[in-house]
């Protein structure tokens, strides 16, 4: 059993939204991912997405874009992005499917790792509506880490959407809640690779942050364990 991420899937099977607009490196990216997915993932190997998984505005539109990743193979474990306005009831979304869980204010396990994380947001202006979100995204990280630790979980993988840590900012708020407690690895996306330079990957205060954005890993699910 093994542990992989992948974000910014960006799919559209429900909507017109075709990625290769952004160049063509994004020109039937789905098939990329899918044949590099099922040629290296097995059924009981687990799989982080953390975040933009759907160009859908609205559930039914969404559907066929988590019907593709539960047609892939392993179990997936998803946060929300920026673009994913279709999530609605985190309820109704971990009824859908056996081998997809939606994380919001919660947790679930790898192994012996609580799996953690939220949305996250950037705040660089000091916007009073930023502010307002990037407060209630690092309570929300908080309850997720706080639940693992309730369960006795001593080591912790975050995932974010948005990068906490980049080469010309810094989520300082985001990091120093991670280092109370026992996180090993943060997976975070959002970054496109145009803008790769701009990546942390590597060591920053003993946590690994690793850049997992499906254009800047060739759309190759990226192994973390």
């Amino acid at each position: 059993m093994a542990l992989f991420a992948i974000g910014d899937l960006h799919l559209s099977f429900g909507t017109e939204k075709p990625m290769d607009v952004f160049g063509d490196l994004w020109y039937e990216h789905y098939k990329k991912i899918e044949y590099n997915w099922n040629s290296k993932i097995k059924k009981e190997d687990f799989i982080l997405i953390p975040g933009d998984i759907s160009w859908g505005m609205k559930f039914n539109e969404a559907l066929p874009d988590l019907e593709f990743i539960h047609n892939l193979n392993g179990k997936k474990i998803l946060i929300k992005g920026n673009h994913d306005y279709w999530w609605n009831s985190i309820k109704k979304l971990n009824s859908l499917y056996d081998d997809m869980y939606f994380i919001q204010n919660t947790y679930t396990k790898y192994e012996d790792y609580g799996i953690c994380g939220t949305r996250g947001w950037i705040n660089l202006n000091g916007e009073e509506h930023d502010e307002k979100i990037y407060n209630r995204e690092l309570l929300r990280l908080k309850m997720s880490l706080d639940l693992a630790i309730k369960d006795g979980m001593t080591k912790i993988i975050v995932m974010l959407h948005y990068p906490p840590i980049t080469k010309i900012s810094k989520s300082s708020e985001y990091i120093n809640l991670m280092l109370n407690y026992p996180v090993e690895k943060v997976v975070y996306g959002h970054i496109h690779s145009d803008s790769k330079e701009f990546c942390i990957n590597g060591l920053y205060k003993g946590i690994e942050f690793i850049c997992v954005s499906s254009d800047i890993i060739n759309f190759n699910p990226l192994r973390i364990l």
